[in-house]
């Protein structure tokens, strides 16, 4: 297939979205007082609502994919386009002025868990699985947390016993995003005990909607259930959705982990593009430019949110030229996470027991839902903790902490839940 100029690539672009959507009205300038005051680290829905949300989002991707815009870089033997990145920029732009059913149900599926099915997957599952999720027709979640490992992933106890051309699966995880209403998962299993324990796990593609599947919800702090967990008991999987080789699925989670720290440190989180604009509105109807303390709070808040996105960019203009997200990502991850915790001592200072007690006023109570929901986005994606090793290792090339075993077979280890 000839490729075509960007020109008249960004032409057909436009001819199909105003063919099947609506343009963005001009945004209105925010104005303290009026509208929805509801601000949130995560957008919780009731599930029926979820479902619905889902099908139109589907739908929507299903129109464009047939359109020819579902997956303008991919390769073309598994559905894609095999166009430059600066197609699918293009694209992006376009759409970006369009009102189009909300996406993100997919980021996890093509942000996360596509990218390690083209580059660890078998033959049958790339041709399988990947213009299925890029059309929209399958969503795809990530399972690799556990009650006993979170952070310290490697510990993981979830096991994969194999039984000829099959593998066996039994074990738990937990904060799955999207596992209720997902086709299939990425899972990381442990496949041998005798070797340590960043050595003997495995990847895997396994259907949600298998027998011996279980999701249940997990109920978070600000009210809602947009979490699950999740229990495998004897699932079988066959071997061809195996990622990668036997026992080399550390490799695979990093592949899957640096682009969720690419998806998690770029995203802005609680509230979109008014944020500051309704932060700075806040601050002009509290009288914070007269209070010297709350004002040097303020501008810090403003000034480490903007150096942050400069970050960002940098980190995101490398992954659109074809590059591997690195430890900047982790850099990113961190720095976006400590800005929201400041955001909170912010308004905690501001606010003081509007903050925690519903008098009725516009904008005061509703801030509660975005700090109730800020601790989850230091823990998603790896923890505060875990960010800073990565950058002190890789980074800035210091050694490891002392006590940890990577050397030791992983039943000799008192870790999660090992017996």
């Amino acid at each position: 297939m000839s490729q075509p100029s960007l020109a008249d690539f960004e032409a057909q672009a436009l001819a199909f979205l105003e063919a099947n959507a609506s343009r963005k009205q001009a945004e209105k300038k925010f104005v303290w007082g009026e509208g929805s005051d509801k601000v949130a680290m995560f957008e919780e829905k009731d599930r029926d609502s979820e479902r619905r949300d889902v099908a139109k989002a589907q739908e929507w991707r299903q129109k464009r994919f047939a359109a020819g815009f579902g997956w303008i870089t991919g390769p073309e033997q598994f559905g894609g386009r095999a166009l430059p990145a600066a197609y699918q920029r293009a694209y992006d732009s376009l759409e970006s002025k369009f009102e189009i059913p909300n996406q993100s149900c997919f980021t996890i599926g093509l942000g996360m868990v596509a990218p390690t099915i083209l580059a660890h997957g078998s033959d049958l599952a790339r041709q399988s699985y990947l213009q299925k999720m890029y059309s929209g027709e399958i969503i795809g979640c990530q399972l690799f947390s556990e009650p006993g490992a979170g952070s310290d992933l490697a510990s993981l106890s979830t096991k994969a016993e194999r039984d000829g051309d099959e593998w066996i699966i039994t074990g738990q995880k937990v904060w799955t995003s999207g596992a209720h209403y997902s086709d299939i998962g990425e899972i990381i299993a442990r496949t041998d005990v005798n070797l340590p324990k960043h050595k003997g796990l495995t990847g895997f593609i396994v259907d949600m909607k298998a027998p011996g599947v279980e999701i249940r919800p997990l109920r978070q702090m600000t009210g809602g259930a947009s979490f699950n967990e999740v229990f495998f008991t004897e699932v079988r999987v066959r071997d061809d959705h195996r990622l990668g080789d036997v026992n080399n699925g550390w490799n695979v989670a990093l592949t899957t982990l640096m682009n969720e720290r690419a998806a998690i440190g770029a995203g802005g989180g609680g509230g979109g593009v008014n944020m500051f604009a309704r932060i700075i509105e806040m601050a002009k109807f509290y009288d914070v430019p007269n209070d010297p303390v709350l004002r040097d709070e303020l501008v810090n808040l403003i000034i480490n949110n903007k150096v942050a996105s400069y970050n960002n960019q940098r980190a995101l203009d490398k992954i659109k030229a074809g590059q591997m997200p690195g430890p900047e990502m982790s850099m990113a991850k961190l720095v976006g996470t400590d800005n929201m915790r400041r955001m909170g001592d912010f308004l905690s200072h501001l606010l003081g027991a509007k903050l925690v007690a519903d008098s009725g006023e516009w904008g005061t109570y509703a801030w509660s839902q975005l700090i109730l929901g800020t601790p989850g986005g230091r823990i998603a994606g790896g923890s505060d903790e875990v960010m800073r090793n990565i950058l002190a290792e890789r980074v800035l090339g210091l050694p490891k902490d002392p006590g940890i075993d990577s050397k030791s077979a992983f039943k000799d280890l008192k870790v999660g839940t090992q017996k």
